[in-house]
Protein backbone atom coordinates (compact mmCIF):
# COMPACT_ATOMS: atom_id res chain seq x y z
CA UNK A 1 0.00 0.00 0.00
CA UNK A 2 2.86 2.37 0.85
CA UNK A 3 4.48 1.73 -2.55
CA UNK A 4 1.18 2.30 -4.40
CA UNK A 5 0.62 5.79 -2.94
CA UNK A 6 3.37 7.55 -4.99
CA UNK A 7 2.11 5.82 -8.14
CA UNK A 8 -1.44 6.92 -7.37
CA UNK A 9 -0.26 10.48 -6.84
CA UNK A 10 1.60 10.43 -10.16
CA UNK A 11 -1.56 9.25 -11.95
CA UNK A 12 -3.60 12.02 -10.34
CA UNK A 13 -0.99 14.65 -11.29
CA UNK A 14 -0.96 13.34 -14.86
CA UNK A 15 -4.77 13.57 -15.04
CA UNK A 16 -4.73 17.15 -13.71
CA UNK A 17 -2.00 18.12 -16.20
CA UNK A 18 -3.95 16.65 -19.13
CA UNK A 19 -7.08 18.50 -17.97
CA UNK A 20 -5.19 21.81 -17.81
CA UNK A 21 -3.70 21.21 -21.25
CA UNK A 22 -7.19 20.67 -22.66
CA UNK A 23 -8.33 23.95 -21.07
CA UNK A 24 -5.30 25.75 -22.57
CA UNK A 25 -5.97 24.26 -26.00
CA UNK A 26 -9.62 25.27 -25.86
CA UNK A 27 -8.65 28.80 -24.77
CA UNK A 28 -6.15 29.18 -27.63
CA UNK A 29 -8.71 27.90 -30.16
CA UNK A 30 -11.40 30.34 -28.99
CA UNK A 31 -8.93 33.25 -28.92
CA UNK A 32 -7.76 32.43 -32.45
CA UNK A 33 -11.36 32.44 -33.70
CA UNK A 34 -12.06 35.79 -32.00
CA UNK A 35 -8.87 37.26 -33.48
CA UNK A 36 -9.79 36.15 -37.00
CA UNK A 37 -13.35 37.50 -36.80
CA UNK A 38 -12.16 40.75 -35.20
CA UNK A 39 -9.52 41.42 -37.85
CA UNK A 40 -11.77 40.54 -40.81
CA UNK A 41 -14.74 42.53 -39.50
CA UNK A 42 -12.77 45.64 -38.67
CA UNK A 43 -10.75 45.54 -41.90
CA UNK A 44 -14.12 45.61 -43.68
CA UNK A 45 -15.08 48.66 -41.61
CA UNK A 46 -11.96 50.55 -42.74
CA UNK A 47 -12.40 49.37 -46.34
CA UNK A 48 -16.05 50.46 -46.49
CA UNK A 49 -15.26 53.93 -45.12
CA UNK A 50 -12.37 54.24 -47.59
CA UNK A 51 -14.51 53.30 -50.59
CA UNK A 52 -17.59 55.37 -49.68
CA UNK A 53 -16.92 59.11 -49.65
CA UNK A 54 -20.33 59.74 -48.06
CA UNK A 55 -19.02 58.09 -44.89
CA UNK A 56 -15.92 60.28 -44.57
CA UNK A 57 -17.17 62.67 -41.90
CA UNK A 58 -15.96 63.36 -38.32
CA UNK A 59 -18.16 60.62 -36.89
CA UNK A 60 -16.39 57.97 -38.93
CA UNK A 61 -12.99 59.21 -37.75
CA UNK A 62 -13.91 57.72 -34.37
CA UNK A 63 -15.34 54.58 -35.95
CA UNK A 64 -12.15 54.05 -37.98
CA UNK A 65 -10.08 54.66 -34.83
CA UNK A 66 -12.15 52.05 -33.01
CA UNK A 67 -11.74 49.65 -35.94
CA UNK A 68 -7.94 50.13 -35.94
CA UNK A 69 -7.83 49.51 -32.19
CA UNK A 70 -9.88 46.36 -32.64
CA UNK A 71 -7.65 45.21 -35.50
CA UNK A 72 -4.70 45.65 -33.13
CA UNK A 73 -6.57 43.53 -30.58
CA UNK A 74 -6.83 40.73 -33.12
CA UNK A 75 -3.30 41.08 -34.49
CA UNK A 76 -1.34 41.88 -31.32
CA UNK A 77 -3.33 41.63 -28.09
CA UNK A 78 -4.81 38.17 -28.57
CA UNK A 79 -1.54 36.52 -29.76
CA UNK A 80 0.33 38.17 -26.86
CA UNK A 81 -2.38 37.04 -24.44
CA UNK A 82 -1.89 33.48 -25.71
CA UNK A 83 1.87 33.84 -25.20
CA UNK A 84 1.28 34.93 -21.60
CA UNK A 85 -1.07 32.01 -21.03
CA UNK A 86 1.64 29.58 -22.18
CA UNK A 87 4.12 31.05 -19.69
CA UNK A 88 7.12 31.24 -22.04
CA UNK A 89 10.53 32.10 -20.58
CA UNK A 90 11.49 35.77 -21.11
CA UNK A 91 13.32 38.57 -19.34
CA UNK A 92 11.32 40.34 -16.63
CA UNK A 93 11.00 43.70 -18.41
CA UNK A 94 10.21 42.01 -21.73
CA UNK A 95 7.30 40.27 -20.05
CA UNK A 96 6.28 43.54 -18.37
CA UNK A 97 6.32 45.40 -21.70
CA UNK A 98 4.16 42.71 -23.33
CA UNK A 99 1.66 43.02 -20.47
CA UNK A 100 1.65 46.83 -20.78
CA UNK A 101 1.07 46.54 -24.52
CA UNK A 102 -2.06 44.47 -23.86
CA UNK A 103 -3.43 47.18 -21.58
CA UNK A 104 -2.47 50.00 -23.98
CA UNK A 105 -4.29 48.61 -27.01
CA UNK A 106 -7.39 47.50 -25.14
CA UNK A 107 -7.45 50.92 -23.43
CA UNK A 108 -7.50 52.64 -26.82
CA UNK A 109 -10.56 50.57 -27.72
CA UNK A 110 -12.37 51.69 -24.56
CA UNK A 111 -11.50 55.35 -25.17
CA UNK A 112 -12.71 55.05 -28.77
CA UNK A 113 -16.03 53.74 -27.46
CA UNK A 114 -16.22 56.75 -25.16
CA UNK A 115 -15.36 59.13 -28.01
CA UNK A 116 -18.17 57.70 -30.13
CA UNK A 117 -20.59 58.09 -27.21
CA UNK A 118 -19.57 61.75 -26.84
CA UNK A 119 -19.90 62.29 -30.58
CA UNK A 120 -23.41 60.80 -30.61
CA UNK A 121 -24.32 62.93 -27.61
CA UNK A 122 -23.21 66.11 -29.38
CA UNK A 123 -25.08 65.10 -32.55
CA UNK A 124 -28.33 64.72 -30.61
CA UNK A 125 -27.81 67.55 -28.13
CA UNK A 126 -26.69 70.29 -30.55
CA UNK A 127 -27.73 69.14 -34.05
CA UNK A 128 -27.65 72.64 -35.55
CA UNK A 129 -24.16 73.46 -34.29
CA UNK A 130 -22.68 69.97 -34.50
CA UNK A 131 -21.04 70.44 -37.93
CA UNK A 132 -19.48 73.71 -36.76
CA UNK A 133 -18.08 72.36 -33.49
CA UNK A 134 -17.15 68.83 -34.54
CA UNK A 135 -14.95 69.30 -37.61
CA UNK A 136 -12.95 66.51 -39.20
CA UNK A 137 -9.70 68.10 -38.04
CA UNK A 138 -10.88 68.27 -34.43
CA UNK A 139 -12.11 64.70 -34.67
CA UNK A 140 -8.67 63.46 -35.73
CA UNK A 141 -7.09 65.48 -32.91
CA UNK A 142 -9.45 63.73 -30.50
CA UNK A 143 -8.46 60.37 -32.01
CA UNK A 144 -4.79 61.22 -31.48
CA UNK A 145 -5.49 62.17 -27.85
CA UNK A 146 -7.28 58.84 -27.29
CA UNK A 147 -4.25 56.90 -28.49
CA UNK A 148 -1.79 59.12 -26.60
CA UNK A 149 -3.71 58.69 -23.33
CA UNK A 150 -3.88 54.95 -23.96
CA UNK A 151 -0.12 54.68 -24.32
CA UNK A 152 0.58 56.87 -21.28
CA UNK A 153 -1.80 54.96 -19.00
CA UNK A 154 -0.82 51.55 -20.36
CA UNK A 155 2.92 52.15 -19.90
CA UNK A 156 2.61 53.40 -16.30
CA UNK A 157 3.89 50.04 -14.90
CA UNK A 158 7.11 50.47 -16.92
CA UNK A 159 7.80 53.56 -14.79
CA UNK A 160 7.92 51.46 -11.63
CA UNK A 161 4.36 50.43 -10.70
CA UNK A 162 5.06 46.71 -11.10
CA UNK A 163 6.08 43.69 -9.08
CA UNK A 164 9.75 43.30 -8.18
CA UNK A 165 11.83 40.93 -10.34
CA UNK A 166 12.75 37.59 -8.68
CA UNK A 167 15.69 38.28 -6.38
CA UNK A 168 15.64 41.88 -7.69
CA UNK A 169 17.60 40.67 -10.74
CA UNK A 170 15.85 41.92 -13.88
CA UNK A 171 18.17 40.04 -16.27
CA UNK A 172 17.14 36.62 -14.95
CA UNK A 173 14.67 34.84 -17.27
CA UNK A 174 11.24 34.21 -15.74
CA UNK A 175 8.14 32.30 -16.73
CA UNK A 176 6.23 35.13 -18.38
CA UNK A 177 2.77 35.46 -16.86
CA UNK A 178 0.67 38.58 -16.40
CA UNK A 179 0.24 38.12 -12.65
CA UNK A 180 4.01 37.70 -12.11
CA UNK A 181 4.87 41.19 -13.38
CA UNK A 182 1.72 43.31 -12.95
CA UNK A 183 0.58 44.62 -9.58
CA UNK A 184 -3.08 44.10 -8.77
CA UNK A 185 -3.44 47.51 -7.12
CA UNK A 186 -2.58 49.08 -10.49
CA UNK A 187 -5.09 46.85 -12.27
CA UNK A 188 -7.88 47.48 -9.73
CA UNK A 189 -7.46 51.09 -8.61
CA UNK A 190 -5.93 52.67 -11.72
CA UNK A 191 -6.91 50.54 -14.70
CA UNK A 192 -10.37 49.41 -13.53
CA UNK A 193 -11.75 52.16 -11.30
CA UNK A 194 -10.27 55.08 -13.27
CA UNK A 195 -10.19 53.83 -16.86
CA UNK A 196 -13.13 51.43 -16.99
CA UNK A 197 -15.63 52.42 -14.29
CA UNK A 198 -15.32 56.16 -14.93
CA UNK A 199 -15.83 55.88 -18.74
CA UNK A 200 -18.73 53.50 -18.08
CA UNK A 201 -20.39 56.01 -15.72
CA UNK A 202 -19.81 58.82 -18.23
CA UNK A 203 -21.37 56.75 -21.02
CA UNK A 204 -24.37 55.92 -18.84
CA UNK A 205 -24.83 59.64 -18.20
CA UNK A 206 -24.42 60.52 -21.87
CA UNK A 207 -26.85 57.86 -23.03
CA UNK A 208 -29.37 58.83 -20.34
CA UNK A 209 -29.28 62.40 -21.60
CA UNK A 210 -29.54 61.20 -25.20
CA UNK A 211 -32.69 59.24 -24.33
CA UNK A 212 -34.12 62.27 -22.55
CA UNK A 213 -33.51 64.50 -25.57
CA UNK A 214 -34.87 61.87 -27.99
CA UNK A 215 -38.06 61.41 -25.93
CA UNK A 216 -38.57 65.15 -25.80
CA UNK A 217 -38.06 65.48 -29.55
CA UNK A 218 -40.34 62.51 -30.24
CA UNK A 219 -43.17 64.13 -28.28
CA UNK A 220 -42.75 67.40 -30.13
CA UNK A 221 -42.51 65.72 -33.54
CA UNK A 222 -45.54 63.58 -32.79
CA UNK A 223 -47.60 66.73 -32.21
CA UNK A 224 -46.20 68.59 -35.23
CA UNK A 225 -46.27 66.01 -38.04
CA UNK A 226 -48.51 63.28 -39.40
CA UNK A 227 -45.50 61.09 -40.15
CA UNK A 228 -44.81 60.42 -36.48
CA UNK A 229 -44.89 56.61 -36.76
CA UNK A 230 -41.95 56.56 -39.16
CA UNK A 231 -40.05 59.00 -36.99
CA UNK A 232 -40.75 56.87 -33.90
CA UNK A 233 -39.40 53.77 -35.62
CA UNK A 234 -36.21 55.56 -36.66
CA UNK A 235 -35.55 56.97 -33.21
CA UNK A 236 -36.46 53.70 -31.52
CA UNK A 237 -33.88 51.87 -33.64
CA UNK A 238 -31.30 54.41 -32.57
CA UNK A 239 -32.27 54.04 -28.90
CA UNK A 240 -31.94 50.23 -29.11
CA UNK A 241 -28.48 50.60 -30.67
CA UNK A 242 -27.35 52.85 -27.83
CA UNK A 243 -28.61 50.40 -25.21
CA UNK A 244 -26.85 47.56 -27.03
CA UNK A 245 -23.58 49.50 -27.09
CA UNK A 246 -23.67 50.12 -23.35
CA UNK A 247 -24.81 46.57 -22.54
CA UNK A 248 -22.08 44.88 -24.62
CA UNK A 249 -19.40 47.12 -23.17
CA UNK A 250 -20.37 46.22 -19.60
CA UNK A 251 -20.99 42.55 -20.41
CA UNK A 252 -17.62 42.04 -22.10
CA UNK A 253 -15.33 44.01 -19.81
CA UNK A 254 -16.68 43.77 -16.27
CA UNK A 255 -16.21 40.00 -15.59
CA UNK A 256 -12.42 40.07 -15.98
CA UNK A 257 -12.03 43.20 -13.86
CA UNK A 258 -14.33 41.81 -11.18
CA UNK A 259 -12.11 38.71 -11.00
CA UNK A 260 -9.07 41.00 -10.59
CA UNK A 261 -10.87 42.69 -7.70
CA UNK A 262 -11.57 39.30 -6.09
CA UNK A 263 -7.90 38.33 -6.36
CA UNK A 264 -6.80 41.70 -4.96
CA UNK A 265 -9.25 42.02 -2.07
CA UNK A 266 -9.35 38.31 -1.22
CA UNK A 267 -5.88 36.77 -1.78
CA UNK A 268 -7.00 33.46 -0.30
CA UNK A 269 -9.92 33.13 -2.74
CA UNK A 270 -9.32 30.78 -5.65
CA UNK A 271 -10.50 31.96 -9.07
CA UNK A 272 -10.73 28.96 -11.46
CA UNK A 273 -8.39 29.12 -14.42
CA UNK A 274 -11.23 28.48 -16.86
CA UNK A 275 -13.12 31.45 -15.37
CA UNK A 276 -10.11 33.68 -16.01
CA UNK A 277 -9.96 32.45 -19.61
CA UNK A 278 -13.67 33.16 -20.11
CA UNK A 279 -13.18 36.67 -18.74
CA UNK A 280 -10.22 37.31 -21.05
CA UNK A 281 -11.88 36.21 -24.27
CA UNK A 282 -15.10 38.03 -23.34
CA UNK A 283 -13.11 41.26 -23.19
CA UNK A 284 -11.57 40.43 -26.55
CA UNK A 285 -14.84 39.45 -28.20
CA UNK A 286 -16.04 43.04 -27.77
CA UNK A 287 -13.64 43.96 -30.57
CA UNK A 288 -15.33 41.46 -32.88
CA UNK A 289 -18.80 42.79 -32.00
CA UNK A 290 -18.01 46.47 -32.49
CA UNK A 291 -18.27 46.44 -36.32
CA UNK A 292 -21.77 44.96 -36.03
CA UNK A 293 -22.92 47.49 -33.43
CA UNK A 294 -21.40 50.66 -34.83
CA UNK A 295 -21.14 50.13 -38.54
CA UNK A 296 -23.33 47.47 -40.10
CA UNK A 297 -26.56 49.00 -38.78
CA UNK A 298 -26.07 51.95 -41.15
CA UNK A 299 -27.90 51.47 -44.45
CA UNK A 300 -25.21 53.09 -46.59
CA UNK A 301 -22.66 50.84 -44.91
CA UNK A 302 -24.74 47.79 -45.83
CA UNK A 303 -24.93 48.94 -49.45
CA UNK A 304 -21.19 49.55 -49.71
CA UNK A 305 -20.40 46.22 -48.05
CA UNK A 306 -22.64 44.37 -50.49
CA UNK A 307 -20.93 46.24 -53.34
CA UNK A 308 -17.51 45.13 -52.07
CA UNK A 309 -18.61 41.49 -51.77
CA UNK A 310 -20.16 41.45 -55.22
CA UNK A 311 -17.18 43.14 -56.84
CA UNK A 312 -14.21 41.50 -55.11
CA UNK A 313 -15.65 38.17 -53.92
CA UNK A 314 -18.26 37.32 -56.55
CA UNK A 315 -16.23 39.13 -59.26
CA UNK A 316 -19.22 40.94 -60.75
CA UNK A 317 -18.68 43.92 -63.04
CA UNK A 318 -19.54 47.46 -61.98
CA UNK A 319 -22.32 47.72 -64.57
CA UNK A 320 -23.94 44.50 -63.32
CA UNK A 321 -23.81 45.72 -59.73
CA UNK A 322 -25.30 49.09 -60.66
CA UNK A 323 -28.09 47.33 -62.50
CA UNK A 324 -29.05 45.43 -59.34
CA UNK A 325 -28.54 48.19 -56.77
CA UNK A 326 -28.69 51.76 -57.95
CA UNK A 327 -27.05 54.05 -55.38
CA UNK A 328 -29.49 56.45 -53.77
CA UNK A 329 -28.81 59.93 -52.51
CA UNK A 330 -27.19 60.48 -49.14
CA UNK A 331 -29.88 60.85 -46.51
CA UNK A 332 -30.04 61.04 -42.75
CA UNK A 333 -29.75 57.26 -42.65
CA UNK A 334 -26.14 57.52 -43.78
CA UNK A 335 -25.27 59.45 -40.68
CA UNK A 336 -24.67 58.01 -37.25
CA UNK A 337 -27.27 59.79 -35.18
Amino acid sequence: MVEEEPLLQMVKMSTVTESLEKVDLMYISIESTIALVSVLGNVLVVLVVYMNQALRDPTFCFIVSLALADIAVGVLVIPLAVVLSLGLSTLFYTCLFISCLLITITQSSILSLLAIAIDRFLRVKIPTRYNIIVTQRRAWVAVGLCWLISFLTGLVPMAGWHLSPPGNVSMTPIKCQFTKVMRMDYMVYFNFFVWVVVPLIIMIGLYAEIFRVICRQLNRRAEATCDSNKYYRKELKLAKSLVLVLFLFALCWLPLHIMNCIVFYCPTCNVPKIAVYVGIFMSHVNSALNPLVYAFRIQRFHDTLIHIIQRFVLCKTTSAIQGQHSPGPTTEKTQVQ
